[in-house]
């Protein structure tokens, strides 16, 4: 039995034990419309049976799915021949996976020693899943049985579930907040791992960025050169370019839906902006490759520009307007926000709708816009595709927005391509490309918080 199926065998042990919660505790007090006998509900009565059903397995599952993989590879390593035991720590992993990847492939090996190994991973994961099923149904049938005994007319059924839930809701925000912890402390891991190897000064005010390993050793990079500058001002100078044409795109078109269109324009502006927000983004890289780029480039050598074919201009228009539905969404919330008294307030002392929107309204939901722009601001640091079909690779310490730039995810992203040797300078260098970023973004997010803590209208 597949783990899909032990999901739907657990949906339906939840049902059946919620049905058969209520109608005990219907019976309990008095039949059914007759529930003043009962401290709750019958359907929290029908609630807690099917939380008492569907916990105990859930959390063997959860516990089983960690550890499955390792337990049966344990197994079928002390069933291999002899000659098969004996090999190298890493010799033997790499038969393990290729049992794992044989068993995946659905295929026959032609080794008859892999085919009788594959034969029993894929025999034993059975057994594991059958193991786990009946596992599951024991627990749940227990849980019902508790429940059955714990339902009464004083049981305080509707505490319980509430308890539950209360619980559920802080695990799921600790799963997000421990998530965030890992991945920084991972990351932080690696990239000290880095610094051993490259002085920290050097990789933030070097201005040369050359990780590849030279063949010859009188060359640059032989050594490597790790000095993120350049990466830096090509993220910032893409970045500035798009969000000089979110920001104002996206607040005005917030501002004429929100206060200048009528119903029936909004409810027709509205998808259709929001339609860019969900188009790939490899997609908005092909429109800036075939379209946007010889765009520029055609009208930079009419003013007699050299223009790169690769450029942070084109690169950086089109994430804008890939940005823009963010910032008109927050934006919009924003100034729908706004108290409507204090628009018929200016209104009858005599302001006309212009004065009200720019005058009143807009400095009113400004709070809530600047905290959307800085959340834009990071969604335009850590995008990736369009800049490495729009303004390429190279390496370059410019701030002119006509030449080929890089950008630090683009970077990572080239870093971590292919196999790799964790021990090197070059695959480390990423993850401490990663720390910076982190770090960037995160500051961008604690100045939004405070600017709209600080400033944001308090409204009775």
């Amino acid at each position: 039995m597949d783990l899909t199926s032990i999901l739907l065998l657990l949906a339906g042990l939840a049902v059946g034990a919620f049905l058969f919660g209520r109608s005990r505790a219907q019976a309990l007090g008095g039949g059914v419309g007759a529930a003043r006998n009962l401290h709750s509900l019958p359907d929290y009565y029908g609630y807690f049976a099917a939380l008492c059903a569907v916990l105990p397995p859930l959390m063997v599952l959860t516990l089983w799915a960690a550890f499955e993989e390792r337990v049966v590879l344990a197994l079928l390593a002390n069933g291999l021949p002899d000659h098969l035991q004996a090999l190298s720590p890493g010799q033997l992993d790499l038969f393990l996976n290729s049992v794992r990847n044989a068993a995946s492939a659905a295929s026959v090996p032609a080794d008859p020693v892999l085919a009788a190994a594959t034969d029993e991973y894929l025999s034993l994961g059975r057994s594991s899943r059958w193991l786990l099923s009946g596992l599951a149904v024991v627990l749940g049938a227990g849980g019902v049985a508790a429940a059955w005994r714990s339902i009464h007319p004083a049981f305080r059924a509707r505490n319980r579930v509430e308890t539950a839930i209360r619980w559920f809701l802080i695990a799921a925000s600790g799963v997000a907040v421990l998530t965030t912890v890992g991945i920084l402390l991972a990351v932080s891991f690696e990239a000290l791992r880095f610094f051993r190897d490259v002085s920290l000064s050097e990789f933030l005010f070097g201005t040369t960025w050359s990780p590849q390993a030279a063949i010859r050793d009188d060359q640059i990079g032989s050594a490597g050169r790790f000095g993120m500058l350049p990466l830096l001002s090509g993220t910032l100078l893409i970045a500035v370019i798009a969000m000089a044409v979110a920001i104002p795109v996206g607040i005005l078109s917030a501002m004429y839906t929100a206060e200048y269109a009528s119903t029936r324009v909004r409810a027709l502006a509205r998808p259709v902006l929001e339609i860019l927000a969900g188009i790939p983004t490899v997609v908005y890289g092909f429109f800036a490759v075939l379209m946007v780029a010889p765009w520029i480039r055609t009208i930079g050598e009419s003013l007699g520009l050299n223009v790169a074919a690769e450029s942070a201009l084109a690169a950086g228009l089109v994430m804008g307007f890939m940005i823009v539905p963010l910032v008109s969404s927050l934006s919009d919330e924003a100034i729908r926000a706004v108290p409507a008294s204090i628009r018929e307030g200016a209104e009858a002392l005599g302001a006309t709708r212009s004065e009200i929107a720019l005058d009143i309204v807009l400095p009113a939901a400004m709070p809530g816009i600047v905290g959307g722009i800085l959340l834009a601001v990071s969604r335009a640091i850590g995008e990736t595709m369009i800049v490495v079909m729009a303004a390429g690779l190279a390496a370059n310490l410019s701030f002119n927005p006509l030449e080929s730039v890089t950008t630090v995810t683009v970077q990572i992203t080239t870093l971590l391509v292919g196999d790799q040797e964790f021990d090197s300078a070059r695959t480390l260098a990423a993850f401490a490309l990663g720390l910076v970023l982190f770090i960037i973004t995160m500051l961008l997010n604690v100045v939004g918080l405070g600017y709209v803590r600080r400033y944001r209208e308090r409204y009775e």
